[in-house]
């Protein structure tokens, strides 16, 4: 079997460095699974740069080996600054090193590197959506980007704010304590959503979620139903919650049980417009574990816009398989 033209984006930061100093022992496991080129990630952005490049030179597949963040980078440079496919054929592949982990969850990828370079010589490919969010960057103006995972907003942008101030050596457990920290402090605000253009909805939130996958904020179960393949968005809000409904509810969030709580509404819809009714209030973004600004925005879903590498039927590969201790 011929294997595709593979390009690996590395971000040596991972884990608090780690991917970056044991990078030679890691090129080589995933070496013997299938050849590759790598490039370097030196800063913020240049994972979707080094994407775009090897798509427009050529490239048929590009894998992203870091976090979420990374993971979000790359997607974002399988398309152009419109949201066009740069190279419609291409597939996108992930071997998980992260911090949350929260994408690869829901297309139970493996983490034990040698079966997720496994999943990727095998070469399943399945196709999914992506989200394409217009939002109002941190610094003022308008700027755009896509996800694959879930865009929301609320608290859930304060935590990462916070997680990614820390140095993220606490893992998961970062984002528990985030969570804990800015739901303590953090003043609900008022909200006004538009689904698919028609239904307009004032609500008192503490987080919505605009979700193409299921998890979020370190294995918080947000959207149990979603399936990034549908062609809609599960839209998850949290309403008026305080600490007291974090602390006797936390549990139910990273099950996925939440959804029947009277705080908590679902729907469904392809486009989902948001501002706050104070004109001057900040309510923050989360992007795949990024901060990049604020409301209004704008989420559209774009089926079927991205193909992904996925487990298949390959000998010795379990998905979903918990680290190798």
């Amino acid at each position: 079997m011929v294997m595709p033209r593979t390009v690996l984006i590395v971000n040596p930061r991972s884990q608090g460095g780690r991917l970056g100093k044991r990078w030679t022992e890691i090129a080589d496991t995933i070496g013997r699974a299938f050849p590759f080129e790598e490039a370097i990630t030196q800063g913020p952005g240049d994972a979707t740069r080094l994407t775009r490049e090897a798509l427009r030179g050529g490239a048929e597949r590009v894998v992203a080996i870091g976090g979420d963040g990374t993971i979000n980078e790359v997607v974002n440079g399988f398309f152009d600054d419109a949201g066009a496919a740069i190279a419609p054929e291409a597939s996108f592949a992930v071997i998980p090193y992260g911090t949350g982990g929260d994408f690869r969850r829901t297309l139970q990828l493996p983490t034990e590197l040698a079966e997720a370079a496994a999943v990727i010589a095998a070469g399943h490919r399945r196709k999914i959506d992506v989200g394409r969010l217009e939002f109002t960057a941190t610094g003022g103006g308008r700027a755009a980007r896509m996800f694959a995972n879930i865009a929301s907003f609320g608290v859930s942008g304060v935590v990462d704010r916070m997680v990614n101030e820390s140095e993220k050596k606490l893992g998961r457990l970062a984002f528990a304590v985030a969570t804990a920290r800015a739901t303590w402090s953090y003043k609900n605000q008022r909200v006004q959503l538009v689904f698919d253009g028609t239904d307009r909805v004032e609500a008192t939130i503490n987080t919505v979620a605009i979700a193409n996958g299921r998890y979020f904020g370190g294995a918080m179960m947000v959207a149990p139903n979603a399936e990034p393949d549908d062609g809609l968005f599960d839209v998850i809000a949290m309403g008026d919650f305080g600490f007291g409904d974090l602390l006797k509810s936390g549990r139910r969030l990273y099950k996925g049980t939440h959804l029947t709580m009277d705080k908590v509404t679902a729907r469904r819809a392809r486009v989902v417009e948001a501002e706050p009714i104070d004109p001057g209030a900040i309510v923050e973004l989360d992007v795949d574990g990024e901060n990049p600004g604020r409301l209004p925005a704008r989420f559209e879903l774009l089926p079927s816009a991205l193909s992904i590498v996925v487990p298949g039927v390959v000998p010795g590969v379990v998905p979903g398989a918990a680290p190798a201790s």
